[in-house]
């Protein structure tokens, strides 16, 4: 027995005062079960949060996935959750349709597929999940819009769900609508219709992954479109729900939630989420945005992850707070399990639940996280007050004769900065089913009949460094492992790799953009492609990459330095862009919008003609070269003073890039 808990037991039988602060809680399930325990996840995806992660070297990247979902190791993740990909600007980056035309079907894009089945591969019983954010352009024909034609949208989402079982054998458990934008019942009916038309009659729909109206209210107010929605998902609840939702009787999850810097706090914000998620709001599954942070930590929401995987060129990865926060729930019950209704909050703040496998099995997760050391990234966090205390749990019904308890703790110790995660103590005798605790501020406790808790480790990865100062790419891979070239991460349009069948010389293997029309976007995209490489703190540096363009008068295609925006921001990105065009044009200016133009003249580029780009920028002053020979010196750029280096097109327009190289002080 923790000698806390045996001082604690004394205080409260001897003294009528201190039984006045040690509050008894039942834990039982005499009056039957609450609600069916349907796991917590992490979403890979909304947008290229998971970018960065494939580029790891083994055993680093291996190592990242088993803290992930590798079970009694890590976090043990029960669900994963991924974007399907639509061409388009999603947060963080841009993540590849399977379909990027209307007659092209294509299953090996991006790394969503990889990463389900490593999870699978660790956890063959984890629950997946797709949900599109953004659409390919013809799905609207024209339209910024995917309902318009509400037949297109389900074959092209059922297409995808076909597509991971077929070539992957992956069954996709739950689908959703479009994240965070508007539902359509009559889009949501037709899915349902074209799911079991496709023999997946096994694939529930969740809706609408936004707030928890106006859906709740469309589910009760329509027969048809209440069984076609298995689950409500609302995203950033703030722990409650709404009356409404209770009254569907669907399951309720808060399927996009955390999001939050992942230090002490953020892992406290994530103690915090899950409890209060069910004892607030009966929410049975909680999902992070996002999985790992495995994209440049420069880009909106930097370090928003379960843990940090952001240097595949060092092979560095940092296991946060959260994973083993996770682990408190995850390692010791299971999808199917259920909670028991005596849930609550403890007298002086924090909460605890209980759940069940229905066979003997109990697990108890308490927390007490303060206010301040819990703060999400939002919703705003009303004031509350949480101060140590001492607690008596009392085991009743089928659970009166259990006599041990395993025991596991996290203490954040903000005072002392000495934090210890998920440490396992001496397990618990009970007496009579009962055990008591003395609280402190900011602890997680598991108390459980479950054996196989374990913290995993592994040695130490290298030591963090910095984007290589000297990098190339000749993109001359035959069978590449993945659709887009190392470190590249595309932040509007779409590179991939790609063989040239038409150049028998030194330029088969390219990189190539590939979207010849805009998506249906969820974010405000920019009207160029561009993806964006390197350190975002360079200021001094030359990049050079050999271009060919495929539109003939109207191509234009760009290399760029200090690029100082990416993700949903890109739109606004400031840098310079050395930009060449097919009529026999060039220009450097200021921003990727093309307007603030530093210099301009005549080039003689045209398309279909391999062209050698060469971008220096130095101090205050930038310097383009075509083809070796010199087209405009010391063109005056006062900002930005750092960012990434970067290639794109001008519009959304078939073009190659080869022989890319950054050489940076």
């Amino acid at each position: 027995m923790d000698v806390r808990v045996l001082l604690v037991s004394l205080l409260c039988l001897g003294s009528s005062v201190h039984l006045s602060s040690c509050q008894t809680y039942v834990l039982s399930d005499r009056d039957g079960l609450g609600r069916e325990f349907d796991g917590i996840g992490g979403l890979s995806g909304g947008g290229a949060t998971s970018r960065l992660l494939v580029n790891y070297a083994e055993p680093y990247r291996s190592q990242i996935l088993d803290f992930l979902f590798k079970p009694n190791f890590g976090a043990s993740l029960h669900i994963l959750k991924v974007e399907i990909g639509g061409d388009a600007q999603t947060t963080d980056g841009t993540e590849p349709s399977h379909m990027h035309y209307e007659n092209d079907e294509n299953y090996f894009r991006g790394y969503e597929w990889w990463l389900m089945k490593e999870a699978k591969k660790r956890n063959p019983n984890i629950t997946l999940i797709g949900l599109p954010w953004a659409f390919p352009g013809w799905v609207g024909r024209g339209k910024n819009w995917p309902y318009d034609f509400p037949d297109i949208t389900a074959a092209y989402v059922v297409n995808w769900i076909l597509g991971a079982k077929q070539y992957h054998d992956l069954d996709i458990q739950y689908v959703g609508i479009w994240n965070e934008r508007n539902f359509d019942s009559k889009y949501i009916k037709l899915l349902r219709y074209t799911l079991d038309k496709s023999g997946l009659e096994r694939v529930r729909i969740v809706a609408s992954d936004n707030l928890w109206q106006p859906i709740t209210l469309s589910v009760l107010l329509d027969p048809e479109l209440s069984s076609a929605v298995d689950v409500i998902g609302a995203h950033y609840p703030g722990t409650i729900t709404v009356k409404e939702a209770v009254k569907t009787q669907k399951k309720l999850w808060s399927s996009e939630d955390y999001s939050t810097f992942n230090d002490e706090v953020g892992g406290g914000c994530w103690a915090r989420i899950l409890n209060q998620n069910y004892v607030n709001g009966l929410m049975t599954a909680t999902i992070s945005w996002n999985l790992v942070a495995s994209y440049y930590e420069e880009l909106p929401f930097g370090r928003d992850g379960l843990m940090t995987a952001e240097e595949p060129w060092s092979g560095n990865y940092v296991v946060d707070s959260p994973i083993w926060i996770t682990a408190h729930t995850t390692q010791f019950t299971q999808p199917g399990w259920s909670y028991l209704q005596t849930v609550g909050h403890l007298e002086q703040g924090g909460s605890y639940v209980a759940l069940t496998d229905g066979r003997g099995n109990l697990t108890v997760v308490i927390e007490t996280m303060t206010h301040n050391h819990s703060v999400c990234i939002r919703p705003p966090l009303l004031p509350f007050n949480v101060t140590s205390q001492s607690a008596t749990f009392q085991l009743k019904g089928s659970f009166a004769s259990i006599s041990e308890l395993q025991v596991w703790r996290s203490q954040f110790n903000f005072k002392t900065q000495k934090p210890s995660f998920f440490e396992k103590l001496t397990p618990l005798k009970l007496v009579d089913g009962s055990f008591i605790l003395h609280l402190a501020e900011d602890e997680v406790y598991t108390l459980t009949t479950v054996r196989t808790g374990q913290k995993g480790s592994y040695p130490d990865p290298p030591r963090s460094a910095r984007f290589p100062k000297v990098y190339k790419d000749d993109f001359n891979v035959r069978n590449p492992p993945f659709s887009e070239a190392p470190n590249f991460a595309d932040q509007a349009g779409v590179f991939e790799y790609y063989i040239n069948m038409t150049d028998p010389g030194p330029h088969v293997f390219t990189f190539r953009q590939v979207l010849t029309e805009r998506p249906i976007t969820w974010a405000t995209d920019a009207a160029q492609a561009i993806s964006v490489i390197g350190d975002y703190q360079w200021q001094n540096l030359t990049v050079t990459c050999d271009v060919f363009l495929e539109s003939v008068k109207t191509g234009g295609v760009f290399i760029a330095a200090r690029v100082n925006k990416g993700g949903d921001l890109v739109r606004s990105a400031n840098g310079v862009f050395f930009w060449v065009f097919a009529d026999g044009t060039y220009k450097i200016t200021n921003d990727l919008a093309g307007e603030t133009v530093l210099a301009e003249g005549k080039s003689g580029t045209r398309a279909y003609v391999w062209q050698t780009l060469s971008l220096t920028v130095e101090g205050q002053y930038a310097s383009v070269q075509l083809n070796g020979y010199p087209l405009w010196k010391n063109a005056v750029v006062l900002t930005p003073k750092n960012g990434w280096a970067a290639i794109g097109t001008h519009s959304f327009e078939l073009a190659q890039f080869d022989n890319f190289a950054v050489v940076a002080e």
